[in-house]
């Protein structure tokens, strides 16, 4: 019996693999909620304690009275102790209400869903391409290892890694847009015109995926050399199949396994890196919500950003979990023996 098996309790123990697979995901829900609600706590007193003024960013640069900001302090609750504050907010959000901005008294929640989708216009299309030529790119440098392509690959890899993502926005924008005059710097569509123009989609694309690109090339080799080290790899190569078939019939699926649980962070990851890019680009989505929130000290839009982020890494978290132990067989085999040992 191994050290682990032991840390759990005789009855977890006695329990059937389904009763351990409901245990395992009921303490990953219990975990998520409990990591939520830390999120949320942290970020709301460090708003608290940051300068600037909420009153004076809702009657903008006007001069008011003592009166009048006292009024307007108690139409935002302002005036009611901290704690009180705190939990109040805390359990409206449980009920789905993220609040007002200060400044135009929108709802929070409309607010965010009405850039939602200029956002997801930015990640979906990063996630695709960046996991597709990450697991191509990977697989390729891990058949040619210690070549040259393996070392371009790997290479290029780091370097994109290395070099923040606003920065090379930036690199694209005075390559493509200033000198070569090919794309738009910026926005979402020309002037006038209603939509999303492909032309500005595709420097923004390029740069949100750019990172995560290099992260998926580089655990898609590593886990492509572990899988052709296997023995079924040599039983393979023994009954005179091609590299190139063994490494995609073979080699690729097993090597699959590890990308899953990448994959799954890798959209949250494209979310809250979206802050900076769209800052760069000027897109109009929820990371520039959350700058331009940031900036006029709109805690309720910073929190409702923030939290809409974290809901989704969370959600993401738990659908890689069960995916892994549907795609994995060991998993399996152990009928949700994995759910009692973590």
């Amino acid at each position: 019996m191994t050290s682990s098996e032991r840390a759990v309790s005789p009855r977890v123990r006695r329990l059937g693999p389904a009763a351990l697979t409901v245990v395992h995901y009921l303490r990953l829900l219990l975990s998520s909620v409990l990591l939520f609600v830390v999120v949320i706590t942290v970020l709301f007193f460090l708003l608290e304690i940051a300068p600037g003024d909420p009153v004076q960013t809702f009657v903008g640069d006007q001069p008011i009275s003592e009166e009048f900001r006292a009024a307007i302090t108690a139409s935002f609750g302002l005036d009611r102790p901290l704690p009180e504050r705190y939990l109040t907010y805390l359990l409206k959000v449980f009920s789905g209400d993220l609040g007002t901005t200060y400044a135009t008294q929108q709802p929070v929640a409309e607010l965010i869903s009405s850039r939602i989708g200029n956002t997801l216009a930015l990640a979906v299309p990063s996630f695709i391409l960046s996991t597709t030529i990450g697991i191509v790119l990977g697989a390729v440098a891990a058949r040619t290892r210690i070549r040259a392509l393996d070392g371009g690959i790997s290479a290029g890899a780091v370097a994109l890694f290395s070099i923040p993502n606003f920065w090379f926005g930036m690199m694209l924008i005075t390559l493509f847009a200033l000198n070569l005059g090919w794309l738009p710097t910026g926005g979402r569509n020309s002037l006038g015109q209603d939509g999303i123009s492909l032309q500005h989609l595709i420097l923004p694309v390029l740069t949100l995926a750019s990172s995560e690109l290099a992260f998926k090339i580089r655990i898609m080799r590593t886990s492509t050399i572990e899988a052709l080290g296997q023995d079924f790899i040599d039983t393979a190569r023994s009954k005179g199949m091609s590299p190139r078939r063994v490494l995609w019939r073979h080699g690729l699926p097993n090597a699959m396994l590890p990308m899953v649980t990448v994959l799954g962070y890798s959209l949250g990851h494209i979310l809250a890196g979206s802050v900076l890019v769209e800052s760069v680009f000027r897109w109009p989505g929820i990371g520039l919500l959350f700058v331009e929130a940031i900036a006029q000290k709109n805690n309720q839009v910073v929190l409702g950003v923030v939290i809409m982020i974290t809901i989704t890494i969370l959600i993401a978290n738990i659908l890689t979990d069960i995916v892994y132990g549907l795609v994995d067989p060991r998993l399996r085999a152990r009928g949700g023996r994995r759910g009692a040992l973590t």
